[in-house]
């Protein structure tokens, strides 16, 4: 059995271990990470809890709890006027800091790439309302991050 994952794997396993993690502040990193493992891949989670953890989704879970508060930023300077970070469902929530994250800290994957990417774990995760508002605030925020990329 390989244990190899997409990159796209990775990202639904990102999302999987951080939606428990912005709940329940008593579950650990590494909790959360085994559970999302063992969701459909329960041959890798032995019954020590030790499992097999891609880099990446180390990486993208890691960077999304340390960077919450710049990237919770990020997002509500993109939200309308009449609109608050708190009005925004957890399951976008955590797609649009996993996708910005990515964005500003991982220079390996394109931002084009990054916002792909977000669209498909929204499709999946929510809606089609969901989708559109995901593309909508990652699109802004790429923008933002190219504009200022040309003025540096």
């Amino acid at each position: 059995m390989s244990k190899e994952l997409s990159r796209h794997e990775i990202r639904e396993k990102a999302l999987q271990a951080l939606f428990p993690l912005d709940f329940n502040q008593e579950l650990t990193k590494k909790d959360a990470i085994n559970h999302a493992l063992s969701l459909d891949q329960a041959e890798w989670v032995s019954e020590e809890e030790d499992s097999f953890v891609p880099k990446y989704l180390d990486e993208l879970v890691d960077g999304v709890l340390n960077h919450k508060p710049e990237l919770d930023q990020i997002i509500q300077k993109h939200l309308r006027s009449n609109w608050s970070i708190q009005r925004i469902t957890k399951m976008d929530l955590i797609i649009l800091r996993l996708g910005i994250y990515e964005m500003i800290y991982n220079q390996n994957v394109p931002d084009r790439v990054v916002l792909n990417e977000a669209i498909e774990l929204a499709k999946t995760f929510s809606d089609d309302q969901s989708r559109k508002f995901v593309n909508g605030i990652l699109s802004n925020v790429m923008k933002e991050i190219n504009e200022a990329g040309e003025n540096s």
